[in-house]
């Protein structure tokens, strides 16, 4: 590509990095199939995904016994008032992600196959939750939301997010709680005329691009026109979420409650690793209340980022504590840093539970997803993920099980031994046990009209 094209690419670039966020159409009957229409007026079905970095302590997490008559591990003791609104998994694995050590988050709701060693072109490609997006974000203001421990998009095998478009193409995160309610419930920057005014200027560089582009578009060569063609994509994208946000424009925003406001007008510091995990987990709750969103991506913390816990004494950050080497005292450590950010997650449960869905709690109307990309942090090793599945009963889950596709192919009782827990970590057990396969029983439930998600082989029966 010579230098005009390379430069012209690099300020289109910089330019759309600066563009807003992704909403989406407000319901109008023009707009949506009787299909669609008809499900606008059924309960809201939701669902949420939660990601933590480095994988667990497996000793601690892991549960002695599987079926309905099990106890909750050591780790998973904080979520002992509701074990009858989740199940557990042991076992699971993503088939293209064994031996990936850096694209544990790129690829947990993809399942692509993304080759970070030889160096090939970095290619992810849709995530379940964007899928879901397209089938219920007409319904709302924000077709999804995206949060994180770091704002942005992050980096080829160093994402910040766990959303990629159709493109493969990573949606940025925020990891601000106040950034983020400011802009679901803030006013617009000058009203709305102002904000319609900066909406056509974004539309006439929009046009500019998309003019520019078809005549750059015949002076490249075959695979500099395949990578422009991408581009091009995500300016269509961006085009079209233009549109979206100013047909939301003259629909209110919900007026709040100062008790349910006033936690997100101050800053909150990491450094606080408790409070700022429960304040982004309420961020969440208020969101999915108000029906501003009912898709949710959010990063505990990154593979590269996973916040320390002075609370409790723990001032390595999560990544260190992946690093133990088997040594005990960083083990007990890693296992006090899984039952806390358990403590926070229980208290997101807490107050999904808590809120009415009209007859139904929130919590039966939300799917929450819990887990890692990794299990083994010192060897970056990815069988046998730590996974959970909570809520959505009211879209037809049964949980208050463990489902665990260890056992059968076991021939004793787990011994809990470190290399016992590393062995299981190594290898899949079962190759039937996907973790796409839970991905894909999310997606029907959020009726996405998917026979299968990549390499899955079926919902998950014991749960539907």
């Amino acid at each position: 590509m010579n230098i005009l094209a390379q430069r012209w690419l690099l300020n289109r670039r910089h330019f759309l990095r600066g563009l807003g966020a992704t909403v989406a159409l407000p319901l109008l009957d023009a707009m949506i199939p009787l299909r669609a229409r008809a499900a606008a007026l059924a309960k809201p079905k939701r669902s949420v995904f939660v990601y933590i970095p480095n994988g667990v302590n497996g000793m601690t997490w892991q549960c002695a016994k599987s079926g309905r008559d099990y106890e909750l591990s050591e780790s998973l003791k904080p979520l002992a008032k509701h074990q009858g609104d989740f199940t557990v998994f042991s076992g699971l694995h993503h088939p293209n992600g064994l031996g990936q050590a850096h694209v544990c988050a790129d690829t947990w709701l993809t399942g692509a196959k993304i080759d970070a060693q030889s160096g090939r072109k970095y290619e992810n490609t849709v995530s379940c939750d964007q899928l879901m997006a397209e089938t219920v974000g007409q319904q709302t203001r924000f077709s999804s939301l995206e949060l994180s421990i770091s704002s942005g998009t992050g980096h080829p095998f160093g994402t910040n997010t766990l959303a990629f478009s159709r493109d493969g193409v990573p949606l940025p995160a925020e990891d601000n709680p106040k950034t983020i309610f400011n802009r679901l419930f803030g006013e617009e920057p000058g009203g709305i005329a102002a904000q319609r005014t900066r909406l056509a200027k974004r539309r006439s560089v929009l046009d500019e691009v998309l003019e520019d582009a078809g005549a750059l578009r015949r002076e490249l060569g075959k695979d500099d026109r395949t990578k422009l063609d991408e581009y091009l994509h995500a300016v269509r994208d961006v085009e079209q979420r233009t549109e979206r946000l100013d047909a939301w424009l003259d629909v209110p925003k919900p007026k709040l409650d100062i008790k349910l406001a006033a936690p997100f007008q101050r800053d909150v510091p990491k450094a606080q690793a408790g409070e700022y995990w429960r304040t982004m987990f309420d961020m969440i709750v208020l969101a999915l209340r108000t029906d501003m969103t009912r898709v949710v991506t959010y990063m505990n913390g990154s593979e590269g980022n996973g916040l320390a816990i002075p609370e409790i004494g723990i001032t390595q950050a999560r990544h260190n504590l992946s690093h133990h080497n088997g040594d005990p005292v960083v083990l007990e450590r890693l296992a006090k840093s899984d039952a806390f950010i358990m403590q926070q997650f229980a208290h997101f449960l807490d107050e999904l539970g808590s809120i009415k869905d009209g007859d139904e709690a929130l919590l039966d109307r939300t799917m929450v997803l819990f887990g890692s990309g990794m299990s083994y942090g010192h060897s970056h090793a990815n069988s046998n993920l730590p996974i959970l599945l909570a809520g959505g009963k009211g879209l037809g889950l049964k949980h208050g099980q463990h489902i665990d596709y260890n056992r059968p192919h076991m021939k004793g009782d787990y011994t809990f031994s470190y290399d016992e827990w590393r062995a299981l970590c190594g290898k899949p057990k079962d190759e039937k046990a996907r973790l796409n396969n839970v991905l894909l029983t999310m997606l029907q439930k959020m009726d996405v009209e998917a026979g299968k998600f990549v390499d899955s082989l079926g919902p998950v029966s014991a749960i539907v």
